[in-house]
């Protein structure tokens, strides 16, 4: 089992900047690709990163590429979003997750079978 909590979500203008952090306990954290993904008010969970184990692979959704960077500490068991020129529509609940077999899809979630409780990231115009 591994336990997952993010942190560093909250209310900012367009064009910011914000870091979410994932801090994991339970099982060895760097055995599990980690996620990120979000979620606005009425509509469907997007991908919006995700890096291997090692940290080696990073991978990005189409919206956010070029403005966010995932990293990972295994020593600290934390994984990072670091999130610039954030626009309105990035507003959302984000959640991460983490799985072994997301390694082989790591934009598909239904291969993560741990989640934390998300964290509201909210960007307003």
């Amino acid at each position: 089992q591994v336990q997952l909590v993010e942190s560093g979500g909250g209310l900012l203008q367009a064009g910011g900047s914000l870091r979410l952090s994932c801090a994991a306990s339970g099982r060895t954290f760097s055995n599990y690709a980690t996620g990120w993904f979000r979620q606005a008010p009425g509509k469907e969970r997007e991908f919006v990163s995700a890096i291997s184990k090692s940290g080696a692979n990073t991978y990005y959704g189409d919206s956010v590429k070029g403005r966010f960077t995932i990293s990972r500490d295994n020593a600290k068991n934390t994984v990072y979003l670091q999130m610039n020129s954030l626009k309105p529509e990035d507003t959302a609940v984000y959640y991460c997750a983490a799985g072994s077999a997301a390694a082989f899809g790591p934009r598909n979630p239904s291969l993560y079978p741990y989640w934390g409780q998300g964290t509201q990231v909210t960007v307003s115009s």
